[in-house]
């Protein structure tokens, strides 16, 4: 059988592929695995379910939750609330399991799925393939009478995720008017809240979900209205989260588009500059621009570089023991708050550094020059083969022909027959001439 798990969690057409029996079935197989590795002691484990705006949402968080329930396992219900609050939640209060039906900046038909172990962090591979192990199997005896779980609401989860996020700054946003676009998302009522409750005057976009429009024309993935609305209110700035909100992009006063590479620079140098960067270090993919890598190697800070997804940079956060990394989509993961990407926590202390320094968010940006970038998607290719020895041989040569003002990356899809080439070059005519040339050879050489 395929894996049904992907990068983040499971993910597809709601009553599609992701149906309410297979939710239901997660919700069981989930409960067992972790129940099984818990070690319990005779006490019943707890689970906390969140989920973002999708209609479909709803039947799908029933379903869950009927399964876990049934599994012996009490539930709270968190309602509403980004995919960073449900870890929050899952770790504040004790829960053995988390789980967040979103598909985070995915269009409104379709929806996911994910599961969060103790202490909030994401699953790792191994128990991810047990669950699906588990998913389609007999399962004798099961809990009846008084052993089946209990559910019940837990209200105040606004009001004290915002108060989390407040408390992880050192002063007030006063004097600081920025907009905030929560496409239609999860982050729609706690968004404004935190902003406000830091001090911020809050202009708010994109924060009246019916269900149906969640990144329909706003979130972090369409941030023409965000950026007309920083110039028409005169902002300071303007952050825009996506869904599920563990993620923001971020705009400034001029309504330039600021990404997740300059935001890490900017909170790397805040950090740094406090005392507080582990071993003056920052972990982000190898799709972040060579212009982060040359920021942080002139402010003496170590870029650590890992695969592409928010998962492999927290991998490698936590084995090394660092506090910041994330990627140029917007996910960043400020360890000593966060157990994943958190669109409102880096917005707050993006704010926080400009109302510390009186900088202008597009001074503070600056500290990261941009390198042109070029992402050609090669379709009808064999992903397999891109260690053939004369496409290296093209990426070497061109590689070289760059020098230290360039760089070139192949990258196999993981699902689809298809290679992404990427490259960088100190003009936006140079990177594209690179590129073409190398999709010609994955072509030639890889081609179905």
């Amino acid at each position: 059988m395929p894996r049904i798990f992907g990068t983040d969690g499971v993910r597809g057409l709601a009553n599609g592929a992701l149906t309410a029996e297979l939710a239901l079935g997660l919700g069981v197989a989930a409960a067992r695995v972790l129940v099984d590795h818990g070690g319990y002691a005779g006490q019943r484990p707890l689970a906390v379910v969140g989920r973002d705006t999708r209609i479909s949402g709803q039947f799908l968080e029933h379903a869950v939750v009927a399964g876990l329930s049934a599994a012996g396992v009490d539930v709270l219900r968190l309602r509403v609330l980004p995919t960073p609050g449900v870890a929050y939640f899952t770790d504040a209060l004790g829960a053995d399991v988390g789980v967040v039906i979103s598909a985070s900046h995915n269009a409104m038909p379709d929806n996911g799925i994910k599961f969060l172990a103790r202490g909030g962090v994401k699953l790792d591979d191994a128990l991810e393939r047990e669950i699906e192990a588990h998913l389609h199997e007999d399962w004798a005896p099961r809990p009846t009478g008084g052993d089946v779980g209990r559910v019940r609401p837990y209200a105040p989860t606004v009001e004290e995720y915002a108060a989390h996020l407040v408390r992880t700054i050192d002063r007030p946003l006063g004097g600081l008017r920025v907009v905030l676009d929560c496409a239609h998302g999860a982050a729609s009522e706690v968004g404004p809240r935190v902003l406000a409750d830091a001090g911020a005057e809050v202009v708010t976009i994109g924060a009246e979900p019916d269900g149906l429009n969640i990144n329909d024309g706003y979130g972090s993935t369409h941030l023409d209205r965000l950026q007309r609305a920083v110039v028409d209110r005169g902002a300071h700035a303007g952050f825009a989260v996506d869904g599920d909100a563990d993620r923001c992009l971020a705009v400034d006063a001029t309504g330039s588009v600021v990404d997740g590479d300059q935001i890490m620079g900017i909170l790397a140098l805040k950090l740094r500059d406090a005392g507080r960067l582990v071993d003056d270090t920052l972990v982000a993919t190898v799709m972040s621009n060579l212009g982060l890598l040359r920021a942080m190697e002139a402010d003496g800070i170590t870029l650590r570089q890992t695969a592409v997804g928010d998962r492999y940079v927290l991998e490698d956060m936590r084995e090394g023991g660092y506090n910041l990394g994330g990627e140029q989509s917007g996910h960043v993961i400020m360890r000593d708050h966060a157990t994943t990407g958190d669109g409102l926590l880096t917005a707050l202390h993006v704010l926080e550094q400009m109302a510390t320094t009186g900088r202008s968010l597009r001074d503070l940006a600056s500290v990261v020059q941009r390198f042109p970038q070029v992402l050609l998607n090669v379709p009808g290719v064999d992903r397999e083969r891109c260690d053939d020895p004369e496409l290296l041989a093209a990426v070497a040569a061109e590689e070289a022909d760059l020098g230290g003002d360039g760089r070139v990356l192949l990258r196999p899809s993981g699902t689809e027959p298809l290679v992404r080439v990427m490259v960088e070059a100190e003009t936006q005519q140079r990177a594209q001439d690179v590129a073409e040339r190398l999709a010609g050879v994955v072509r030639r050489r890889l081609s179905l």
